[in-house]
């Protein structure tokens, strides 16, 4: 790994120097990890927020996710590969991965963001990964971000389901097999803090059969009642 000059190693402050370690890569322009750690609700005009490497990380970490499941089963088809992708890419992942290595504690955020919790919430984390990826291809190259995305995703890619369409798409194609509307989604329940609420989402079809899930985010929770929902069904 390049190792930082001191004027860029002073550039970063010692919870951004600690993070360096758990990334795994170590900046040999800092700056690059500041801006991906600022989020929107600090950014000012002579600290640009990490917006723009978020959509270049998403498209580095696409390149090398495809090019893993390609690897993993040479044989499979593009039908097979793509759900394969789009569970390692999506956001609710890349928050995993976030959360594993404590970006959620270096993160720049404005007053209100902090307040409500915003170092926990699954799209900041999310969208705070990708902009790290894209901040690493910058400072070192696709191979040194292909290494990081590799090592931290790790059994992730080995282990993903060879049907892994998350629970909602799948729910509602088994509706629309049997000439059923989509399910709908409604918040039954909300508890907890503002800055920490836990949401209860009922999935109900067309013919009245329903199921619950929860999480701290209504997306995640409608996941998991669409889960409940096809465990139900033996789908």
């Amino acid at each position: 790994m390049p190792r930082p000059s001191d004027g860029d190693a002073a550039r970063l402050s010692r919870d951004l120097v600690a993070f360096q370690d758990r990334l795994g890569h170590v900046f040999a322009d800092g700056s690059l990890l500041v801006r991906a750690t600022t989020h929107a609700s600090i950014a000012s005009g002579s600290r640009p927020s990490n917006e723009r490497l978020e959509f270049l990380g998403d498209r580095v970490l696409g390149l090398v996710m495809a090019e893993a499941v390609m690897a993993r089963d040479a044989d499979a088809a593009e039908g097979q590969l793509a759900p394969r992708f789009n569970a390692l890419v999506r956001k609710e992942t890349c928050a995993e991965i976030a959360t594993a290595i404590g970006l959620g504690d270096v993160l720049r955020l404005g007053k209100s963001e902090q307040m409500t919790g915003g170092r926990r919430k699954q799209t900041l984390l999310g969208d705070g990964m990708e902009a790290v990826i894209a901040a690493i291809y910058l400072d070192a190259g696709l191979d040194a971000a292909r290494a990081v995305v590799t090592r931290l995703w790790g059994d992730r890619v080995r282990d993903v389901k060879a049907d892994s369409r998350d629970a909602k798409t799948t729910l509602q194609e088994w509706a629309q097999a049997r000439g059923m509307p989509p399910p709908s989604y409604d918040v039954a329940d909300r508890v907890g803090p503002d800055h920490a609420p836990v949401f209860r989402i009922t999935a109900t079809l067309d013919d009245g059969r329903f199921a619950t899930g929860e999480a701290t985010s209504k997306r995640a929770a409608e996941q998991a009642a669409a889960r409940a929902m096809l465990d139900a069904l033996g789908a």
